[in-house]
């Protein structure tokens, strides 16, 4: 079992940052791709981001590219995702995800179906 809590979620202007982070317990974070999600009200969960289990590769969705960046740090087991230059379309509950095993490829990342453990979500509010 591998346990996931998200935090840094928040209410910000249009154009202004937040850093989510997701801590895991559980397991050996390194043997673990992860993932962010998102999901607006009435609106199905979207990638978001995604980097593998030893931080070599990273996939982000194109709507949040040259905004949005994923690391992790595994001697802490925790995944980051920062976010800047923030709109209000990026308004949405923002889950942290994790996949047992490290592949290449985004296909690996993408679909929400993929991820084993979830976490419970954090709020982030854009205002215009």
């Amino acid at each position: 079992q591998v346990q996931l809590i998200e935090s840094g979620g928040g209410l910000v202007q249009a154009g202004g940052s937040l850093r989510l982070s997701c801590e895991a317990s559980g397991r050996t974070f390194s043997n673990y791709g992860v993932g962010w999600f998102r999901q607006a009200p009435g609106k199905e969960r979207e990638f978001v981001a995604a980097i593998s289990g030893s931080g070599g590769n990273t996939y982000s969705a194109n709507s949040v590219k040259g905004r949005f960046t994923i690391s992790r740090d595994n001697a802490k087991n925790t995944m980051y995702l920062q976010m800047n230059n923030l709109k209000p379309e990026d308004t949405a509950v923002y889950y942290c995800a994790a996949r047992s095993g490290s592949y290449s490829g985004s296909s690996y990342y993408i679909k929400p179906t993929s991820y084993d453990y979830w976490g419970q979500g954090t709020q982030v509010t854009v205002s215009s």
